[in-house]
């Protein structure tokens, strides 16, 4: 369904004529006659243009252009009058209106102009639409649970999003440090810049300067071209930092100076580079003990501590595990084409009593797999890893049967590729090769 036209004046006749000429170029058209009811329409419906006269009964047409925008800024409006004035048009178009004729004068105009007008909303609303999205995916509707610990922490990033301030975010591997990070940025007014986030650990310290901060042409040997730094590439945005605590001394000065004043100087260039960057660290270390023991820089840490988070770890709030294992089991579900399971309650009750080490990411970790293994339409607590079992398998023989065919299961699920499957089963590449080997698995 498309946006409508809606037509705000008193004066009837003129009104179904301009409706009529509007229908018959395929436009679904709303009418009012005055600025109150005209607005009443507007919340209500899907809009996205006004024709509004500028002598209404009840206000000026042109100061009403301010009002709309405020409502729905998608929404162009177009100033009509029987009098007009260069003043009324100057006004008019400076709060906003896309344009401002005079009735008498826009037969040949209106319907050109109109067409214009519209797309334009259309645009807009469409770009709307997609920031609600984003943030549905990415902002803080995307974090699910109801216990007081995550409703806590939701609440501080909520305030701190409106700010640039440098946030900390504290708590164990697997808590959501990373959603938590783009949730803050999708709910800022940066929301529209790039977010880039970049796990600090996965990089050597020569490697994770040239990725933060780029380098000249050549720096070093290989550096063929110029190339820019992410710090660059998140300009006027977010880059969140995971893992700092695995940053090298003399990188952690260098990340004190970007946040003193914006700057640093790339490997092989002279001058300095300035950018405008938020920016969100997250780590699982206590950095006020690696800062005590010479391994972080305590100016650093007291900068970066200035707004922290500390996000609980999954044992916390217990009351939470259903509903993100629902949220799973649909996610991994749609991923496999498959419809969404029925959930026996032991399963449930197996989740609830497990220690949940790994957090949220294990959490994610075992749902994946379970949807992988399920053949039937229910999922039980027997589909559950071997820990979760309390050592209720008292045949070793047994045991081994059930772990040889559940790693088939995964390496069949994922095509032979195996590097995906130690993923999914949590175990290390070289596990998996050595389980395959001892249970003699053949791939399909």
């Amino acid at each position: 369904m498309g946006l409508s036209i809606l037509i705000i004046d008193d004066e009837i006749k003129l009104g179904e004529l301009l409706s009529r000429i509007l229908q018959l170029e395929g436009y679904t058209v709303l009418r009012a006659d005055s600025a109150k009811s005209g607005l009443k329409l507007l919340e209500r419906e899907e809009i996205g243009l006004v024709l509004s006269d500028v002598k209404l009964p009840d206000a000026n047409g042109v100061e009403l252009v301010k009002k709309i925008k405020e409502i729905k800024p998608y929404v162009e409006v177009i100033n009509l009058t029987a009098y007009g004035s260069i003043s009324d048009g100057v006004l008019a178009i400076k709060n906003g209106a896309f344009d401002y004729l005079t009735k008498g004068d826009d037969n040949e105009k209106i319907i050109p102009l109109v067409s214009k007008a519209m797309d334009k909303a259309a645009l807009q609303y469409r770009v709307m639409q997609l920031e609600k999205q984003m943030a549905a995916l990415h902002g803080f509707s995307a974090i699910l649970g109801q216990s007081a610990a995550i409703k806590e922490a939701i609440a501080l990033a909520k305030k701190v999003a409106q700010t640039d301030a440098t946030v900390l975010l504290l708590g164990e591997t697997g808590t959501g440090k990373e959603v938590f990070a783009e949730a803050i940025h999708y709910e800022s007014p940066r929301k529209e810049k790039p977010f880039i986030a970049v796990n600090c650990s996965a990089f050597s310290r020569e490697l994770l300067e040239s990725e933060l901060f780029g380098y000249k042409a050549g720096a070093f040997t290989g550096a063929l071209k110029d190339k820019k730094g992410l710090f660059e590439e998140a300009n006027g945005g977010t880059i969140f930092l995971d893992e700092l605590g695995e940053m090298s001394p003399e990188l952690q000065a260098k990340l004190l100076r970007v946040l003193e004043n914006g700057s640093f100087i790339k490997l092989g260039e002279t001058k300095t580079t300035t950018v405008n960057v938020r920016l969100i660290a997250a780590t699982n270390r206590d950095l006020q003990k690696e800062a005590d023991a010479g391994n972080f820089r305590l100016d650093l840490y007291y900068r970066l501590s200035g707004f922290t988070i500390t996000l609980p770890p999954l044992r916390e709030r217990s009351g939470d595990i259903e509903q993100l294992a629902h949220h799973f089991i649909k996610v991994y579900s749609a991923k496999v084409k498959r419809a969404v399971p029925e959930v026996d309650a032991n399963f449930f009750k197996a989740l609830g009593q497990h220690n949940w080490k790994g957090n949220i990411r294990e959490l994610k970790n075992v749902i994946e797999r379970v949807i992988i293994l399920l053949d039937d339409e229910t999922i039980t607590s027997k589909l559950l890893p071997y820990e979760f079992h309390d050592g209720n398998h008292t045949d070793a023989l047994d045991l081994s049967s059930v772990e040889k065919q559940h790693i088939h299961k995964i390496l069949r699920h994922t095509k032979g590729n195996k590097t995906e499957a130690a993923r999914i089963l949590g175990i290390g590449l070289a596990t998996l090769y050595r389980k395959i080997e001892e249970y003699h698995i053949q791939a399909d």
